[in-house]
């Protein structure tokens, strides 16, 4: 723990998740008192909460109204990633709390991740490097697709969507991008379309939308059943936002050739109900199924790069605070 001397005047953070060891420096170098306890348990937070003007976070807990009933000084609310679907809809807005998170920090991380499963999925690496560890060498088995030529769809055109594309431009392919809000588009190779233009013409399509209760399942079996052609699937955003029942049964029929998924429906692989442990058996076995732990953005370089946007944002503030 660092905690400096107290001060009625102090601007007073607390940690309640681990963090790269470069967050503390960055932040006492700006005056910024910090209390870092990863190793503190959920239920014991809002006892420790009165006295901080700001609150970092990872996934730790839920942020909702009753937990900042506890923090009457809290002025900023920094989530150390992209997501903020752990903090309830509103709840800072009512009492005026500053968000800050950090999706400029792990972009890249996710843009590289999301190519690397493309790339996987059409060339059968996972397939060709299991099967020579069983002793076969199969040449014909493990003829893959290359990405020249496929039109890729994506949905979501924010920092996320932006980093993927920007990976795509040298592969020769079209990619078409679809966006529920107003976004710009900084690629001569990329061209924004509505949902059924994507539709009509995707090959590929990754999903690189927030989870908000509008986004619950927004892939669903009605979305899928609109595709005109066969699809491979990638998913790099929540698991929440993909219908994963719709998903096997649009596999089953041959409607998604293939599924890259970094996230899944429940994450806490020890508490799934029968028929989420039935869909991710079905997952699990599938040839043409490459599954990685929710790490699309976690990396050495991002874990320090989020630390360095939420400073940065936090001394944009602190700015404007005390002028």
């Amino acid at each position: 723990m660092s905690l400096a001397s107290a001060s009625a005047s102090a601007f007073r953070c607390l940690l309640i998740d681990l963090m790269h060891e470069s967050l503390l420096p960055m932040l006492e170098s700006h005056g910024v008192e910090v209390t870092y306890l990863p190793q503190v348990k959920k239920e014991e937070v809002p006892a420790l909460l009165p006295e901080y003007h700001m609150l970092v976070v990872r996934s730790k807990m839920r942020i909702t109204a009753d937990l900042l009933k506890n923090a009457p000084k809290l002025e900023v609310l920094a989530r150390a990633g992209a997501g903020v679907d752990n903090i309830d809809d509103g709840v800072l807005e009512a009492r005026g709390i500053t968000l800050i998170n950090a999706p400029e920090g792990n972009r890249d991380a996710v843009g590289e991740h999301t190519l690397g499963l493309l790339l996987t999925l059409f060339r059968k690496i996972n397939q060709g490097d299991r099967q020579i560890r069983q002793g076969q060498w199969l040449r014909e088995d493990n003829r893959g697709e290359e990405v020249g030529g496929k039109t890729i769809g994506l949905i979501g055109f924010g920092h996320m969507g932006k980093a993927f594309a920007m990976r795509l431009q040298g592969f020769d392919c079209e990619v078409l991008a679809y966006d529920q809000q107003p976004v710009e588009n900084p690629f001569p190779h990329v061209r924004l379309c509505s949902l059924e233009e994507l539709q009509q013409k995707a090959q590929v399509l990754s999903l690189h939308i927030p989870y908000t209760k509008e986004n619950h399942s927004f892939v669903n079996e009605q979305l899928l059943a609109g595709f005109q052609q066969p699809l491979w699937l990638l998913n790099t955003a929540r698991g929440e936002v993909l219908d994963h029942a719709a998903l096997v049964d649009a596999m089953k029929v041959g409607r998604i050739r293939g599924a890259a998924l970094d996230v899944l429906e429940n994450e806490k692989l020890n508490a799934l109900r029968p028929e989420q442990q039935e869909r991710l058996m079905y997952l699990k076995e599938h040839p043409r199924v490459i599954l990685t732990p929710h790490v699309a953005g976690w990396t050495q370089e991002s874990y320090v790069r989020i630390n360095e946007v939420l400073v940065s944002k936090l001394t944009t503030y602190l700015a404007v605070r005390n002028k």
